[in-house]
């Protein structure tokens, strides 16, 4: 998993994925596909086929994002709308250096603003809220300009 999607999860914008179940055994070669089903005139099933439609992809939900990190940094001093580092620690994430620096490379940070960590961590603070808002978040619109 990467580095961002622990943040979208803890923020309740992405579930954890539980673990893949071993896929159905393929059909012995000899075996008939199509014993014991009956085939309505028109149907394309071919062997291999799933008969299981998938759900289409449901819209993103907004998730208040905001009320969360609110509620978390009460009493705190962490100040998660100007600090990545505040954000990160709020979110009990690793906020060292180096899991900033990979957080960047992550996503895509110019190697000229990552040679100064004060520009990456600028950089780095309002990506990763534009990266929320993406992904669902209610991010004010303030915090992204």
């Amino acid at each position: 998993m990467n580095f961002f999607n622990t943040i979208l999860e803890k923020l309740g914008l992405r579930k954890t994925q539980p673990t893949m179940a071993m896929p159905p055994a393929a059909p012995k070669p000899n075996a008939p596909v199509s014993a014991g089903r009956k085939e309505s005139a028109g149907s394309h099933y071919t062997p291999g086929q799933s008969a299981v439609k998938e759900a289409p992809p449901r819209a993103i939900s907004e998730v208040d994002v905001v009320s969360k990190l609110e509620k978390l940094s009460a009493g705190s001093g962490l100040n998660w709308k100007v600090s990545i580092v505040d954000l990160l620690k709020l979110l009990d994430i690793d906020s060292s250096f180096q899991a900033r620096k990979e957080l960047a490379i992550e996503l895509g940070c110019p190697p000229e603003v990552m040679s100064d960590s004060a520009r990456m961590n600028i950089w780095l603070h309002k990506t990763v809220l534009q990266k929320i808002a993406e992904n669902g978040g209610n991010i004010p619109q303030s915090l992204l300009n």
